[in-house]
């Protein structure tokens, strides 16, 4: 198999596909890597490195695309990669489709067989190859609200905590998965008051024992949000429905009626956000205005931190890469039920149902493709 790893195009994305010792791995088990020149340096991952384990490296992105069996990303395709879509590529990549109907209907007209990170699922529910991006995300939700926070930057002027005397910020956490957890924790360190909510009462047990106590966990309902997010300084929005769109959990009412100079991050931007005023920001231009408080949106938060990104994901995704190119896409997914749950699109059809749900598109059941 030849597995190519183009440079991503998405703006401020750093990240690369794989690393190095990815690279070794593939070529070890007798498969040809590509990677576009200059693809790993925004993670701080030279050419050379990549070279030195059996890469080849290839000018283009076009060429890069063009001989590929697999084509291994980071984020979806955009607009100006569209061209380089095909019926016989498999595309292994974050996709979050149901909150992008625009390339949803490109994968389809073009029967790539799209694969996703997002919605490859273990039997445990657990998201094997999204769960080092939520880590990634969860930590850096406190350090860019406190961020925002600050006077400077349009907030309240507060300190998340550790000053004698004075409160600390509140800080309210929406979604108690593997990103609401990081963030709660990395929060706490920072000296924060801070209060997890969620629907799954097994999760917020798992908050009480964790940290011992020291983080608030309340049953999540439109009551509780609302009377929470009223009060908080930092609202960090982090609800996942595995391949579905995010659900609107904080109205632009609410937000018209909490405290000037709150804060509020969405880092379910990539499925279209639990925030009803959510809209993608980037790295160069994270932030807006609702009524008097901050939004930071960014759709690709790990992209600020592409060094320990890349390592985290292609210590998720190799196993999985490796299997691909073994097998073929077709009896690696038969093998594996989890890998088989990424599978997204194939020959013009959508066989991920909430995708299919979220854009009115017939939906067809995976396992008549996968056998």
């Amino acid at each position: 198999m030849k597995i190519a790893v183009p440079t991503e195009v998405k703006a401020g994305e750093h990240r690369v596909g794989i690393t190095p010792v990815g690279v070794h791995e593939l070529v070890r088990n007798g498969h040809e890597v590509l990677v576009q020149r200059g693809a790993g340096e925004g993670s701080s991952l030279a050419d050379d490195a990549y070279v030195a384990e059996g890469a080849r490296i290839v000018e283009s992105a076009d060429d890069v695309w063009g001989e590929a069996d697999i084509v291994l990303k980071v984020k979806e395709p955009i607009e100006e990669e569209y061209h380089r879509l095909r019926a016989d590529l498999t595309l292994f990549t974050y996709l979050h489709l149901a909150a992008d109907e625009a390339l949803t209907r490109e994968l389809v007209k073009t029967k790539v067989t799209g694969i996703a990170y997002e919605t490859v699922q273990l039997p445990s529910g657990m998201l094997p190859l999204l769960y080092p991006m939520s880590e990634v995300a969860g930590c850096l939700a406190p350090q860019v609200g406190a961020h925002s926070l600050m006077k400077e930057h349009g907030g309240s002027g507060v300190l998340m905590g550790g000053v004698g005397g004075v409160a600390s910020a509140k800080v309210v956490v929406l979604g108690g998965g593997v990103t609401g957890q990081n963030a709660a924790n990395i929060a706490l360190g920072m000296g924060a008051d801070v209060t997890i909510l969620d629907t799954d009462l097994e999760k917020l047990r798992m908050t009480f024992w964790r940290y011992d106590n020291r983080v608030r966990q309340i049953a999540s309902s439109e009551m509780a949000v609302r009377e929470q997010v009223l009060g908080a300084d930092l609202v960090i929005g982090s609800v996942l429905i595995p391949g579905a769109r995010a659900p609107k959990l904080v109205s632009n009412e609410m937000v018209a009626n909490m405290k000037p100079g709150s804060v509020l991050v969405d880092i379910a931007v990539d499925q279209g956000g639990c925030f009803e005023d959510t809209h993608p920001t980037t790295h160069a231009d994270p932030t807006f205005r609702v009524h008097g408080s901050t939004f930071y949106c960014v759709a690709n938060m790990p992209g600020a931190v592409p060094n320990t990104s890349t390592w985290a994901l292609t210590n998720a995704t190799l196993p999985y890469v490796v299997r691909l190119a073994n097998h073929g896409w077709q009896e690696a997914l038969h093998a594996d039920a989890a890998l088989a749950r990424g599978l997204n699109t194939y020959a013009g059809q959508v066989v991920c149902e909430p995708v299919a749900e979220a854009h009115g598109l017939e939906y067809v059941d995976p396992a008549s493709v996968i056998g």
